[in-house]
């Protein structure tokens, strides 16, 4: 099973010299992917949780191309509708070719209102807009196939319903969001059922959830995947890689922006988790 990590490209600690050592750090433990989240408009329902300086990820991403070797780079998640689809198209297919078949676009509908009205998006059309665009942007990869590095890998994400038939509908592997292991139980069941309705192949799994490592055992209900001890997160990971996950992603982000200013505990228990992985 692959593993990549989550970087916060968001808050007070969000420079070149951090995002640099972040990347340095996730290669260098030997984690197989490294991916980042997207927002355009800092307004205040997105600078609530994820305030600025907020770096654009595919300039980001671009940068860290050049300071990395191995690791793949994605996004997790890029707004599909917050940008002009032939312009995602081109500056996907572009960073995936320079940087050697590298990238990796994980994509979602958003969710921040005041966001979608300053770029002037109608937020109740974000779903339609959404698999517009990812239409849009297969058949520009298909007209560009003259790229050596071939078509940029697709992740859609989210917890809904509605993404798990985007999923199942353009054949690309599913990306759920820092879920309970019993909330995942049921919806790998309405996934299968989505499929079944749908008369498609069950797409692949390709989860994010939590590092947040204990030394005591966490064991209340609403436990998300990944809290706890190392034995409780290995246990979690060995579940979703039975259920058909090839990757897995860490989310060392626990809520508090100035947890990016001290970046070190998040490497710690990455570097926990790459000796158990060993």
């Amino acid at each position: 099973m692959r593993m990549g990590v989550n970087v916060p490209n968001f808050g007070p600690g969000a420079h070149p010299e951090h995002l640099g050592r972040w990347a340095g750090t996730v290669e260098g433990l030997g984690f197989d992917l490294l991916m980042m989240s997207d927002h355009v408009a800092i307004t205040p329902d997105v600078a609530e949780q994820y305030p600025a300086p907020f770096y654009e990820p595919f300039t980001t991403l671009a940068w860290m191309a050049g300071i990395t070797t191995r690791i793949k780079l994605g996004t997790t998640v890029l707004i599909t509708p917050y940008r002009h689809p032939l312009l995602v198209a081109r500056m996907a297919a572009n960073l995936h070719e320079l940087s050697g078949g590298r990238l990796v676009l994980g994509v979602g509908v958003g969710w921040a209102r005041e966001e979608f009205a300053a770029l002037g998006v109608p937020f109740e059309r974000r779903g339609a807009l959404t698999d517009e665009h990812l239409r849009t942007l297969r058949a520009a990869w298909d007209d560009e196939a003259d790229y050596r590095s071939g078509q940029v890998p697709l992740w859609i994400g989210g917890n809904s319903d509605a993404a798990m038939r985007r999923a199942v509908r353009f054949q690309a592997p599913w990306h759920p969001l820092r879920f309970t292991m019993p909330w995942f139980r049921d919806a790998l069941v309405r996934l299968k059922a989505i499929a079944a309705q749908l008369e498609r192949p069950l797409p692949g799994l390709a989860p994010r959830i939590r590092l947040a490592l204990t030394e005591k055992p966490v064991d209340h209900p609403e436990r998300r995947a990944g809290e706890g001890t190392i034995e409780q997160f290995l246990e979690d990971v060995e579940e979703l890689r039975l259920a058909g996950a090839d990757t897995v992603l860490l989310d060392p982000y626990h809520g508090d922006p100035n947890e990016t200013l001290r970046p070190e505990p998040a490497w710690q228990a990455l570097a926990t988790v790459a000796a158990h992985r060993a």
